[in-house]
């Protein structure tokens, strides 16, 4: 009489996309006392396992991949010859390096650190006027950023002081007759990116509202 098998009781499937019976053909592998029987034991799981995704036979590497994964499934226990390195826990669960994540607490955090590489990057330009263009763009990007935060009308000479001191001199249009873009175009700029996309109708649509009546102009009363 065989007992009924519930999931609960069975050991966690390594690499649930294979299923419980290339975990079990696995296992059994393991068991095998002779070498040579298990070595063609692991070329018949190895080609069960291709045949389960033959749409990446053509991949890259692709045998490589189920031989690696051949190993982990047997929780790195099987003894085989591969005809690729064997991985190892060590390898597999190796820990990725820290994320260098950038330390710099600038003095003025609502331009963001973006603002600053330009500006790094402009220093090193040569005068010119190629690298007035750039120092007038980023004067404009910082008072379009200001303005996220400060709603009112910002005085040009505010955005040039901040710019003079985040490039530590280097970058100096205090003394400019040039004006930045109007507080308020830059805002109607801003605001005319978020706003949804125009869709033409269809001809067949326009057909229907003429014939309905319905039209886009609002006429005056």
């Amino acid at each position: 009489m065989t007992t009924l098998e519930y999931n609960t009781e069975r050991s966690a499937l390594l690499i649930p996309e294979y299923g419980r019976h290339i975990q079990k053909m696995i296992e059994k592998a393991v068991l095998l006392k002779d070498r040579e029987q298990r070595n063609r034991t692991a070329r018949s799981i190895v080609a069960v396992m291709g045949n389960l995704f033959p749409h990446l036979r053509d991949v890259p590497d692709f045998q490589h991949k189920l031989w690696d994964q051949l190993f982990i499934m047997s929780n790195f226990q099987l003894d085989v010859d591969s005809p690729y390195e064997k991985p190892t826990p060590d390898t597999l669960y190796k820990r990725p390096d820290r994320l260098r994540y950038p330390q710099a607490h600038p003095r003025y955090r609502f331009y963001g650190n973006v603002i600053k590489r330009l500006i790094d990057t402009c220093v090193k330009w040569e005068k010119g006027d190629l690298r007035e263009g750039l120092e007038y763009a980023i004067a404009n990007h910082m008072k379009k950023s200001f303005l996220t935060w400060n709603k009112e009308a910002v005085d040009d000479s505010i955005v040039f002081q901040h710019l003079y001191e985040l490039s530590n001199g280097e970058i100096d249009l205090r003394e400019t007759k040039e004006d930045l873009s109007n507080s308020q175009t830059l805002i109607r700029t801003k605001g005319n990116l978020t706003r949804r996309p125009f869709t033409p109708q269809h001809p067949a649509q326009n057909s229907f509202n003429k014939k309905k009546g319905f039209t886009n102009n609002f006429k005056k009363k």
